[in-house]
């Protein structure tokens, strides 16, 4: 099975996206994450909120499968 990304084809160009699109979108995600919705869903459920999503205290973002992949290895 190939998993590999494909290759960039030769005749195709890439698109170039304006500088003030990322201002743009930092500008909605800081509105959004200001809303009356998602400060009652911070509310609601304050746990959610501080958990660190990113950075797991068992060091992987898919346990299970780190796990298997561990006992794989290890056979």
């Amino acid at each position: 099975m190939d998993l590999s990304f494909p290759r960039f084809e030769a005749d195709t160009s890439v698109t170039v996206l304006p500088p003030d699109l990322a201002v743009l979108m930092v500008g909605i995600a800081a509105r959004q994450a200001a809303s009356p919705t998602a400060l009652f869903h911070a509310r609601l459920f304050p746990s959610l909120a501080e958990t660190d999503w990113f950075a797991p205290a068992h060091g992987a973002f898919n346990r299970s499968v780190a796990e298997m992949l561990t006992q794989v290895q290890q056979e």
